[in-house]
């Protein structure tokens, strides 16, 4: 038993991960995420994200599930991934289970139903929260890599959500926590993979 997998990213091809998210990158931001610097190493790992294929390929019909990935890069790069908006509704609205986790969640500010309303509207969903991107802020303000008048983010998940029309909750800081509502689910940030993999397997079944 288990699932196949298959990675996409929104052009194809290598996937690279920004500083931030690098366990082995100098800064040291995350040098605590063993599990990252594992799979690093792992030759069949680095095959697959080396060489995804482009998002625009996704055929909605062979998935149950579509799950958007998070890490700092999303912020910067979903507002022009239209291929990723396109399908990620496709799969929704054709009753698929669509997820995303931590900066991931940025896919659902662009992402528009048939009828013109945002994904979102009316629905409850987590993110990344305030509460993160003030601790992310201030501990890079504390290292002299950003002066105090400028952010770590472009924008915030959380209240973009809320301007969007959704009810979007946290569990607190960087509290594990993942919801479902529908066939949307969202988890909170990177320490969330857990809760959004369990709410995944609940509701596909084993």
């Amino acid at each position: 038993m288990g699932y196949d997998v298959e990675i996409f990213s929104p052009d194809g091809g290598r996937c690279e991960a920004d500083a931030m998210s690098d366990p082995e990158d100098a800064s040291q931001w995350q040098a605590e995420d063993v599990i990252s610097r594992g799979y690093k190493h792992d030759p069949e790992f680095v095959k697959l994200v080396e060489g995804t294929r482009p998002v625009e390929d996704l055929d909605p019909e062979r998935f149950d599930a579509v799950v958007v990935a998070g890490g700092q890069g999303p912020m910067f790069t979903f507002e022009r991934a239209t291929s990723l908006h396109r399908k990620f509704v496709e799969m929704f609205e054709s009753g698929k289970l669509c997820a995303a986790l931590c900066h991931g969640v940025a896919v659902l500010r662009f992402t528009r139903l048939s009828n013109g309303d945002p994904l979102v509207k009316g629905r409850t969903v987590t993110g990344f929260a305030n509460v993160e991107e003030d601790f992310a802020d201030a501990a890079v303000w504390d290292t002299g890599a950003l002066t105090r008048d400028k952010h770590v983010m472009p924008w915030r998940i959380e209240d973009e959500m809320k301007a969007l029309g959704a009810n979007c909750i946290q569990a607190g800081l960087w509290k594990g926590f993942a919801i479902r509502d529908g066939n949307l689910l969202t988890g909170q940030q990177n320490f969330s993979g857990s809760e959004v993999a369990e709410l995944i397997i609940e509701t596909l079944g084993r």
